[in-house]
């Protein structure tokens, strides 16, 4: 099945509405009907604010967390728009993608 990958990146630590932003974006997905997702932490990053590492105390909260879809492109999309919506500014990649399963 053909699908796209969907990548939000956010830091450990970022907050919407009182919620992590990553639990926000895990939770918005869910109701929107899309199957599941997944919030991947991350042990060293660099971006535009930086680089962050795991072995700083000093940097705890600011390293990146990647959220990950594997949907239909038309859901991406309306995954997309929600999060506009809710007025957050957020760095994504959208990728093509297939999804099957090994054999048993």
């Amino acid at each position: 099945m053909s699908v796209v990958c969907l990548q939000i990146f956010v830091s450990e630590a970022s907050r919407h509405h009182g919620k992590l932003t990553y639990e926000w974006l895990l939770d918005t997905a869910q109701k929107l009907g899309i199957a599941g997702g997944s919030a991947f932490a991350a042990l060293a990053g660099f971006g535009r604010h930086g680089r962050h590492d795991a072995g700083f105390f000093e940097l705890a909260g600011e390293l990146p967390v990647v959220v990950e879809f594997f949907v239909d492109p038309a859901m991406a999309e309306q995954l997309l728009k929600r999060i506009g919506e809710a007025g957050l500014k957020l760095v994504y990649a959208r990728l093509p993608a297939e999804i099957g399963m090994t054999a048993q």
